[in-house]
């Protein structure tokens, strides 16, 4: 459930995942920082996949262009555009809403939308700008093609000039949750999926993974969960299910009714946290998110969750869903997060593309923020 170095043993000859000789990111000092640090900029990549959310493209855009405003005067937004058409079409929607100023268009091509899976993941330290390039296959292959996402990452260390380590497996920023000090959530059910070997690559285990976000991303206690939720095609990635708040305060989503698929995995996903310390020894506070009443589209439910928000500068994004849940969620992160602004972004037509506010977006940290507990 969950292991830490002083427990298992977290192998530091392992910290060299690229076979190559060279420094992976703990090796040279930098650290993964929590989602609540100081924020540079946040980037999205725009939607334009008509087969991601068939006909309700525009409906989307119009999500996108509320988590624009949300973050209008807090920090940059950095947005990855297909091609030149595509960057006016942007701009068009951002003159219209009145938030053009601070928002940089950049020409990134990509497959879709989903940039905390197919983004870097930025890091900091006292050597400037750096992000880890993991590989991207479109969680198992499922949605081809995917190489235009999967070469996000390195055409965004060019822009910023930041110094790029790259990983030799896959892995998506919406699997792995961190606290900036060292302990991270994931579960089972995603991370030792055998759909996201590389050639070559051996079968998955517990311990090979710890070594590997030790090396990559500095993690010294992992938490494992089980399952993720019902039409989660991701196989189950934590973002939906499991947040930290603070360093040592996480949100753990909950569905009370017995009858509902959601309920028994989420449970068992809150037993294996409860009593459990971070990777200093502290103990952490769980506090419970209420799952929205079931989203269906055309007889399928959709993955929708309000864990899925992202905290920026200032702020919170969370997604909503015309749910009577909605204002309860709303006001037991307002209670987390005091100082921060609570903004609910409307997600019924975002999540009917499997994926709504925290798989949109990735944060840029601020250089070398000092580490913040809320």
């Amino acid at each position: 459930m969950a292991t830490s170095a002083a427990g298992c043993g977290i192998d530091r000859s392992g910290r060299r995942g690229n076979g190559a000789g060279r420094l992976t990111p703990c090796e040279a000092g930098l650290r993964w920082p929590a989602e609540w640090e100081p924020h540079a900029a946040t980037w999205l990549s725009w939607p334009h996949n008509r087969e991601t959310w068939p006909g309700r493209l525009a409906a989307a855009e119009a999500s996108f262009v509320a988590m624009v405003a949300a973050l209008h005067g807090r920090e940059r937004v950095c947005i990855n555009a297909r091609d030149a058409a595509h960057a006016e079409h942007i701009a068009g929607q951002l003159r219209a809403a009145g938030v053009e100023r601070g928002c940089e268009i950049h020409p990134v091509p990509t497959d879709d939308a989903w940039v905390r899976d197919h983004g870097p993941i930025f890091l900091v330290g006292a050597s400037g700008p750096a992000l880890v390039d993991f590989r991207f296959d479109a969680w198992g292959g499922k949605y081809p093609p995917w190489d235009q996402d999967d070469a996000v990452p390195g055409r965004i260390a060019a822009l910023r000039g930041a110094q790029r380590f790259q990983a030799d497996f896959v892995l998506e920023g919406g699997s792995v949750d961190g606290n900036g000090e060292g302990t991270a959530l994931t579960t089972e059910a995603c991370l030792l999926s055998g759909n996201r070997l590389r050639p070559g690559e051996a079968p998955r285990s517990r311990e090979e993974m710890e070594r590997r976000l030790h090396a990559w991303l500095g993690i010294e206690r992992v938490l494992w969960l089980g399952e993720g939720i019902v039409g989660d095609d991701t196989d189950g990635h934590v973002d939906d299910i499991a947040r930290f708040v603070a360093p040592r305060t996480l949100v753990v989503a909950q569905e009370p009714d017995s009858a509902d698929p959601n309920h028994g995995p989420l449970a068992a996903n809150l037993a294996r946290l409860r009593g459990q310390h971070d990777a200093r020894g502290q103990r952490l506070e769980v506090v419970t998110l209420p799952m929205p009443r079931a989203v269906v589209v055309d007889g399928a439910r959709c993955p929708a969750s309000y864990a899925n928000f992202y905290l920026a500068n200032g702020v919170a994004l969370v997604p909503v869903f015309s749910r009577p849940e909605d204002a309860v969620a709303l006001s037991i992160l307002r209670e987390l997060l005091p100082g921060r602004e609570i903004v609910p972004i409307p997600a019924r037509d975002l999540i009917q593309g499997l994926g709504a506010v925290h798989c949109l977006t990735q944060q840029e940290p601020a250089l070398v923020p000092e580490p913040q507990s809320s």
